[in-house]
């Protein structure tokens, strides 16, 4: 009886090992945790979860849940398109519990952008309710069906107001689009760059229009992140 029972209770033991071994081997270093919507029993899908000192991401799948490589006193950073960013410090190696509000600093921007937008386009109305319809820059077709209009167009003060404003408004749209995607609270949440070193990163990498155009919020936090390391290649060579 005594050697029946021996295979039994090696067996027994080498299962205990195995799962003494998972608990405390393949779980270090790990941190799990659910990502949801404040105020609500929503879980966020889809979200990213950065850890700002290994530069590793990755995303809660579809119940919210995530695990990720940190240690204590790691900072995370979670976000996702149409909530407010926010950063986590790792407290311990229990799960953690991470609430998003709705709303983020990229639609403010681009909220900001449109109004602005509007007010500009009020102000060409008002260029089109003084007599000036192509902003000094008549078609040819003006010339034989309206000439007089085309004349005025070349040649008189409001169209000729009306196309500097044309050209401003044109140069502003653009910026306020690039703003959308690159400004202060973006580039303060995904880099460590603050005051002085913020100025210079956002006046040298700042991206040009026919980049920016094609973007979405990840693209630009793509371009962010990989500016900084430049940026910061650059920084060790001086």
């Amino acid at each position: 009886m005594n050697l029946n029972s021996k295979p039994i209770h090696f067996l027994l033991l080498l299962v205990l090992l195995t799962c003494f071994v998972g608990a405390n081997g393949q779980e270090k270093g790990i941190i799990k945790g659910v990502v949801m919507e404040k105020g609500t029993p929503t879980r966020i899908a889809s979200a990213t979860i950065y850890n700002k000192k290994t530069r590793i991401s990755v995303t809660s799948n579809d119940f919210g849940l995530f695990q990720i490589s940190a240690v204590i006193g790691d900072t995370l950073q979670i976000y996702k398109q149409e909530y407010m960013d926010v950063e986590v410090v790792v407290p311990s190696e229990k799960d953690l519990l991470v609430y998003l509000n709705k709303g983020n600093t990229l639609n403010q921007v681009n909220i900001y952008g449109q109004t602005k937008r509007q007010d500009m386009n009020d102000i060409k109305k008002e260029f089109r309710n003084k007599g000036s319809y192509y902003a000094g820059k008549p078609p040819l077709l003006s010339y034989v069906f309206t000439p007089l209009t085309a004349i005025y167009e070349l040649f008189g003060r409001t169209p000729k107001n009306a196309k500097r404003f044309n050209n401003y408004y044109n140069s502003e749209i653009q910026q306020t689009e690039i703003d959308g995607y690159f400004n202060e609270s973006m580039i303060k949440k995904h880099t460590d760059l603050r005051d002085k070193a913020l100025e210079d990163f956002m006046l040298n990498y700042r991206p040009e229009y026919e980049i920016v155009q094609k973007w979405n919020e990840y693209d630009a936090i793509k371009y962010i992140r990989d500016a900084y390391k430049k940026y910061q290649e650059s920084q060790l060579k001086k």
